[in-house]
């Protein structure tokens, strides 16, 4: 359609609220649908959150804000990463977005420009290269296989790096994967980082805290802090206080970029959701105590569906350290075809059958970067669990 800009020619839609969508379409119609396509925790907001942002709109604080933040969010952001993270930052470092996602976008408008190269290691988080696209860059995608657990090895950041490299997009634990990285396989990328001092890093730190059995997650200017002048700290209240539809997401870097990215938000959106961020500083400041509990279960959520898909015909499914996401490998069922005839050629022809025939909604591995293999989101009840890995563990013994 000649009215729509090129830009949009560059992007593609996300491929998981697809599935969503697909799967919330195929209900409606009546099927029995299990959808593990949405990385959505099923929790509720905690009470006191709640409890916070109730007490905001009965204090009329329904009007516009600071564009990237209320200074007592602010704070408590600084506060968080203080205590959390050993990283010391002042309320002007820090930015408030709608949603972890406009925090990356604002920092990527503000910086790129044509020729600009961002390092993605794949598999990725759907929405990173399409962000880089649409500011102008040029996304570097660098395949890490399950033959390294998912991990970017430092030879191989090494050798991405070029005169035209901008950006560094890290994410531990990893969306697709629930891969984490050690401080000690972090501090082997960062002691390449320093030696490239052109090259920035955006650490998505999303998953922080949904990490299982004697893992410690740390972050690259934590680990390096070498690194600190050029590293933006991105987090968010999403996935760790199960507050995906407030929208807030944060950051903590230089002063200059904060600067900037404040001046694209200004000009798009202006600022967050006033109520939402007076919730996120309850959540930020208030107990939580909780926090463990959820791992707790989200930890046997994980050991159940490793386990079921590991005994699924064809599937190797590694387990990882954080998230609650797994991403199965699917090779040894590439080639193979179903009762009805389908040869499962890649893994969105097998993410399709498996829809089709069993109901059970899964994201294919195409979307993230790497195949083949496809990701399933535990976010829901182990009854839930158990039955749809049963259906797969079905379906692929029906292949042929």
């Amino acid at each position: 359609m000649a009215f729509l800009s090129d830009t949009l020619a560059r992007v593609k839609p996300s491929p998981t609220i697809a599935v969503t969508t697909k799967a919330a379409q195929l209900k409606a119609e009546g099927r029995d649908v299990i959808g593990l396509g949405a990385g959505e925790p099923d929790f509720d907001t905690p009470e006191h959150i709640r409890e916070a942002a109730k007490r905001a709109i009965d204090a009329g604080k329904t009007r516009y804000t600071a564009v990237d933040g209320i200074p007592e969010l602010k704070a408590a952001i600084c506060s968080k990463f203080l205590r959390e993270n050993g990283l010391t930052y002042t309320p002007q470092q820090i930015s408030v977005g709608t949603g972890g996602k406009q925090i990356l976008y604002n920092a990527l408008m503000a910086t790129l420009n044509p020729g600009d190269e961002v390092i993605i290691p794949a598999p990725y988080w759907v929405s990173y290269p399409d962000m880089v696209l649409l500011a102008g860059g040029t996304p570097v995608p660098v395949v890490a296989g399950i033959e390294t657990a998912f991990k970017l090895t430092p030879e191989q950041l090494e050798a991405a790096i070029t005169p035209r490299t901008k950006w560094f997009i890290f994410n531990s634990p990893s969306n697709p994967t629930g891969a984490g990285y050690t401080r000690a396989e972090l501090k082997a990328l960062t002691d390449v980082l320093m030696r490239h001092p052109h090259v920035w890093v955006m650490s998505d730190d999303m998953y922080e805290h949904l990490v299982f059995d004697d893992f410690e997650f740390c972050t690259p200017a934590e680990v390096e802090p070498g690194l600190y002048d050029r590293t933006l700290t991105c987090n968010g209240v999403s996935k760790a206080y199960a507050m995906t539809g407030w929208r807030i997401g944060y950051a903590g870097g230089p002063v200059s970029l904060i600067k900037a990215m404040g001046t694209i938000q200004s000009q798009s959106t202006s600022n967050p959701c006033s109520v939402s961020q007076w919730a996120a500083l309850e959540a930020l400041s208030g107990p939580q105590d909780f926090l463990a509990d959820w791992r707790k279960v989200f930890q046997g959520r994980r050991d159940l569906v490793v386990s079921m898909l590991n005994q699924a015909k064809g599937i190797r499914c590694p387990k990882p350290e954080g998230a609650f996401y797994v991403y199965p490998d699917i090779s040894a069922l590439i080639g193979k075809a179903t009762p009805a005839g389908t040869v499962i050629s890649n893994d969105e022809v097998f993410a399709t059958a498996l829809l089709e025939e069993t109901g059970v909604a899964v994201v294919f591995g195409a979307a993230f970067g790497v195949s083949p293999n496809f990701r399933i989101s535990y976010a829901t009840s182990d009854e839930v669990l158990r039955e749809a890995c049963a259906r797969i563990q079905s379906f692929c013994a029906s292949l042929v």
